[in-house]
């Protein structure tokens, strides 16, 4: 394709309709102009170990609010800095309704551009406004994007064991509770490629605990897909999480040997800095690529769609920037043929699910969404929340995202400190060196 009609392809699908403009524009008529009033930060644990963050805009209408996650469970406390003291200032007194702009302004007055913090900054205010639009128009904010192109948003379910019989177990209560996709690990990340604490090759008073090997990954991943699909069949579809763990003809020579087992993806097999090993991978072997899951900067994800390199992109849509962005990429990969996997994760939260399941819902390049369930105590601090039935996920049809925060519960359950700093834990090789995660 070329690049004038790369862009032509690009502009002709926009990101809100017509329609629909036309329809909010009707709703809104008479209706005095809308500033933004105050933008508070509102920091949880949920009743639980979560270290969540989300934004409340509130606007000059009465009554009329949007709200955005900014969750970062790595670098919680520098997220909130930001927002109260660099975004709230500059967003007080803002019209609301020019949301691409101000999504432009805040990705560009930080200066360095598509940082992780940043991102996630403009991502919450992101999402808050479209709630704002959405409410205000009485739509939910799926229809402002064009409206369903299907009638739920499947998701795969997570599975596994610490063995290869657990893991089919698991697999099949996956199965009976109607999931169609289901990734399976075994054990934790890199599982499978671990030689236990104490044992192996080690230098004097290093590294004692489990450790990383990726040969050892690479000959025992594929046998326990093997495994699994002579007990369940191929009726299911299954993905992989490899979490970067492996490097170059490591990562060929993996999704080579799972290739028989037709895999409906195989996350992340490379780091984000050694992206250029796909087009090798694009090489020897059909088994669909998911990346992304690290990826802040389209630079990252952009030359693999516009290459055709992966099969899925998996970013979380409160670390590249919202609604907004998430749309945008969507956009990117219905034109190149590649397929959105919008990342979850244990540690993120409900806004952020329902923001995903807005783009999900309204894109044709839709291709699977990661689950996400969540305790009784945040059921009752976020009304509106998902519901996730057998292995479909439902909106709740409200207007905007059409989910709430109960900011009395949400102040009862306070961070939690990091003992350490770190809550992330990191893998090390048999010398003692870092895997990258």
């Amino acid at each position: 394709m070329k690049r004038r009609d790369f862009f032509r392809a690009l502009g002709a699908v926009g990101v809100i309709p017509a329609s629909a403009a036309q329809e909010a524009s009707r709703r809104t008529a008479g209706l005095p102009p809308l500033t933004i009033r105050e933008v508070k930060v509102i920091a949880t644990s949920g009743g639980a170990r979560y270290r969540w963050v989300f934004v409340k805009i509130l606007t000059s209408e009465p009554g009329l609010y949007g709200i955005g996650s900014a969750s970062n469970h790595f670098q919680t406390h520098a997220v909130m800095a930001a927002l109260e003291r660099h975004a709230a200032p500059y967003l007080v007194g803002k019209n609301p309704d020019r949301i691409e702009d101000l999504w432009q302004a805040m990705h560009l007055r930080t200066y360095w551009r598509n940082g992780p913090v940043n991102n996630n900054v403009v991502s919450a205010v992101d999402m808050a406004l479209w709630d704002i639009k959405g409410k205000r128009a009485g739509m939910p904010v799926y229809e402002l994007l064009g409206g369903k192109v299907r009638d739920a948003v499947p998701c795969y379910d997570h599975a596994g064991g610490n063995d290869r019989e657990s893991a089919v177990e698991s697999v099949q209560r996956s199965m009976a509770n109607g999931y169609r996709y289901i990734r399976v690990q075994l054990g934790p990340y890199g599982g499978g490629g671990f030689i236990p604490a104490g044992q192996g090759s080690r230098p004097e008073g290093g590294h004692a605990g489990p450790a990383f090997d990726e040969e050892l990954y690479v000959e025992t991943i594929p046998k326990l897909f093997d495994y699994v699909r002579a007990k369940v069949g191929f009726e299911p579809k299954l993905c992989h999480d490899v979490h970067s763990h492996l490097t170059g003809m490591n990562a060929v020579e993996f999704s080579r040997r799972m290739q028989p087992y037709q895999m409906f993806f195989v996350e992340d097999v490379l780091p984000p800095e050694q992206i250029a090993w796909y087009k090798h991978i694009r090489q020897v072997t059909t088994t669909p690529q998911a990346v992304g899951e690290l990826f802040t900067h389209p630079f990252e994800y952009l030359p693999l769609i516009t290459d055709r390199l992966i099969d899925f992109v998996r970013c979380r849509v409160s670390a590249v920037g919202g609604i907004t962005q998430a749309k945008k990429i969507a956009t990117l990969c219905e034109v190149f043929g590649v397929k959105t996997a919008f990342q979850e994760g244990g540690d993120n939260d409900p806004v952020n699910q329902l923001a995903a399941y807005h783009v999900d819902i309204s894109s044709p390049a839709f291709g699977i969404q990661e689950e996400n369930h969540f305790p009784d105590s945040v059921r009752e601090m976020m009304p509106g929340m998902g519901e996730i039935r057998k292995g479909y996920l439902y909106g709740s049809d409200k207007p905007g995202l059409g989910i709430d925060i109960d900011e009395r519960l949400a102040a009862k359950y306070p961070l939690q400190p990091i003992t350490d700093g770190s809550p992330y834990p990191l893998d090390r090789t048999l010398d003692g060196a870092l895997v990258k995660p």
